[in-house]
């Protein structure tokens, strides 16, 4: 009777042990979601409503990556903000800094790219250059008639820029958890990844961190939401008035 005891005794105690440790190694693994603004607990379509209504009243991001448009690559180094832009553009062997005031857009580059214009985008001569000189690192107006000026104010507008990157086609799903820039992020795909992707921000407000562009056309970081930047017209000694189409920025 008394080994009995004594086995019924050794048999409880380890059973204490065992749910006591069971309870240690669980409080250890945590909750996954701890610490987190709370969407990697909701679907899929949810968490994309989220992050498009977080990035909607966003008064700036930065954004960096590149742009697949009408089968031509850009690189894009913006910063945005809801009266303007400011930023690199850079497609081929042509960089050119952009600057965007309200409707007012302005275009600077070297001389190289504006003697590239004179030849309509073929590669200029040492006197093509030169005769170049006088617009090399000038803020030259776009007029808004000209035809490039409806792309390229399309990369410094936040809210057309935004629109059409977080554009995704087919069903959503929820992907993997991963990290951005040092945040935690949840991804959401659509059409198993072919349609567009999605990393949003599992800490703070759910903002989009990183865009993969359905079909291979670009992948994008963002960063520095609500982060505020100053934006101001160039100095009039700054600015000439090329008074040609800018056709090779947008060719």
């Amino acid at each position: 009777m008394v080994g009995r005891a004594r086995t019924r005794r050794s048999t409880a105690l380890v059973g204490v042990v065992c749910a006591g440790l069971t309870a240690a190694l669980s409080a250890c693994a945590g909750d996954p979601d701890e610490g987190t603004n709370g969407v990697g607990k909701l679907s899929a379509t949810r968490v994309e409503k989220k992050a498009r209504a977080a990035a909607e009243k966003a008064g700036s991001v930065k954004l960096s990556g590149n742009v697949v448009s009408k089968g031509v690559n850009y690189r894009l180094n913006m910063r945005l903000k809801r009266d303007g832009a400011t930023g690199k553009v850079s497609k081929g062997n042509s960089t050119f800094a952009l600057l965007k005031v309200g409707k007012d857009l302005f275009l600077k580059a070297d001389a190289d790219f504006w003697a590239r214009q004179e030849k309509g985008g073929k590669e200029p001569s040492k006197s093509d250059v030169r005769a170049a000189g006088k617009l090399d690192g000038k803020y030259v107006v776009v007029p808004s008639g000209d035809p490039a000026y409806k792309q390229l104010s399309g990369f410094a507008d936040m809210r057309l820029l935004l629109d059409g990157l977080l554009a995704m086609n087919g069903k959503r799903e929820i992907g993997d958890r991963g990290e951005v820039g040092g945040v935690r992020t949840v991804r959401v795909q659509a059409g198993e990844g072919g349609g567009g992707i999605v990393d949003v921000s599992l800490i703070g407000k759910p903002y989009p961190m990183r865009v993969e562009r359905g079909g291979g056309a670009g992948t994008l970081e963002l960063a520095e939401w609500n982060k505020d930047f100053a934006l101001r017209a160039p100095n009039k000694k700054q600015v000439v008035d090329y008074g040609r189409k800018i056709a090779a920025a947008r060719s």
